[in-house]
């Protein structure tokens, strides 16, 4: 009888601890993250405390108590879980707290394009990685100067493009693989097509940052392109409105004025010869092709359309182009556009 009861009380301790697990297991350690994929970042000197109160407030006090606690108890330090790391909906606490235990960060991507200035690159880089903008711009003095690149010329050396790195990797590391993907586009075949056009491969980057900022029509680039390298070839000035515009940091003008060709500025191509001393903007690749192989013809003068339709009236002659330019202006004052 005694034995009976012995076993039914230990049957129901069985059960009641196999239903504990059951619950722990599901609630706790099984539980799933249910909110917008979210990343989990650790930062270099980040104590216990600050792990836990990272996971918590990236992933909501409820499961990111349970991920701190599983991270804790699989022996996770600071130091070995600094990093960057995806957690998406349906991730369980235990493989989340695991994974950071173990330092197995998420790759973050480094996208960029549509840039003007390479400040603009180290913000946004400053933006992605757990380095800060400051640092990108001191790795970039270091590691671009040393290729021989100018601080002006730093857009030259870097492609837009997609790019995958770890959140912990150093800028100097991620510059210089960005430059070295430069570096691998510009093979033998493109350095000769710059050469047979008289250019330096940063001296091709910058005519294709002007004609980014000239024309919005990708169709259009090329023959902007080889508008400038006529001019370039005859000895002429540039006179390329954007990089007044670049000059001036005031890139919202609509309309350029003669006050702004008065503007004292190495990229002031009214009044100084030749290309200005780096890219105006950080160029497409499409861009730089463009420029290669851009379509011999002999302009030498373009204007905006009047029709606002952003192609340009091309001309060989300064009367035929004075009466492009006469017209686009009155475009401009009918529209009230100064």
């Amino acid at each position: 009888m005694k034995s009976s009861r012995l076993l039914v009380r230990i049957s129901l301790v069985l059960f009641c601890l196999a239903i504990g697990a059951f619950l722990i297991g599901r609630y706790y350690i099984f539980a799933a993250y249910e909110y917008e994929p979210v990343r989990v970042e650790i930062p270099a000197g980040s104590t216990s405390q600050d792990v836990n109160t990272i996971m918590k407030d990236a992933l909501g006090k409820s499961f990111g108590g349970k991920v701190a606690l599983l991270w804790s108890l699989q022996g996770g330090s600071p130091e070995g879980s600094r990093g960057s790391y995806l957690v998406n909906p349906g991730d369980n606490a235990l493989r989340v707290a695991r994974t950071i235990a173990k330092g197995r960060q998420t790759p973050v991507r480094f996208t960029f394009n549509n840039m003007r200035l390479y400040t603009e690159l180290a913000a946004k880089a400053g933006n992605v990685f757990e380095f800060d903008s400051l640092a990108f711009m001191e790795a970039s003095r270091n590691t671009l100067s040393a290729k021989g690149y100018t601080p002006e010329e730093y857009s030259a050396a870097v492609l837009p493009d997609t790019y995958e790195f770890y959140w912990t990797d150093k800028p100097i590391d991620v510059i210089e693989r960005i430059s070295q993907h430069r570096d691998r586009f510009w093979n033998s075949s493109r350095r000769d097509k710059a050469k047979a056009l008289g250019l330096t491969p940063e001296q091709v980057h910058i005519i294709a940052s002007i004609a980014e900022e000239e024309s919005n029509r990708l169709d259009e680039r090329p023959k902007v392109a080889r508008l400038y390298i006529n001019r370039l070839d005859k000895g002429m000035a540039l006179q390329a409105d954007p990089t007044l515009k670049f000059a001036s940091k005031n890139f919202g003008v609509r309309r350029i004025t003669h006050k702004m060709r008065d503007i004292d500025s190495p990229y002031n191509t009214y009044s100084r010869p030749g290309l200005p001393p780096g890219p105006i903007r950080i160029a497409e690749a499409a861009t730089i092709d463009g420029v290669l192989d851009s379509p011999r013809h002999d302009y030498v003068f373009m204007c905006a359309r009047s029709d606002f339709s952003g192609y340009h009236d091309f001309a060989r002659t300064y009367d035929e182009h004075r009466i492009n330019a006469a017209r686009y202006h009155r475009a401009l004052d009918a529209r009230g556009i100064k």
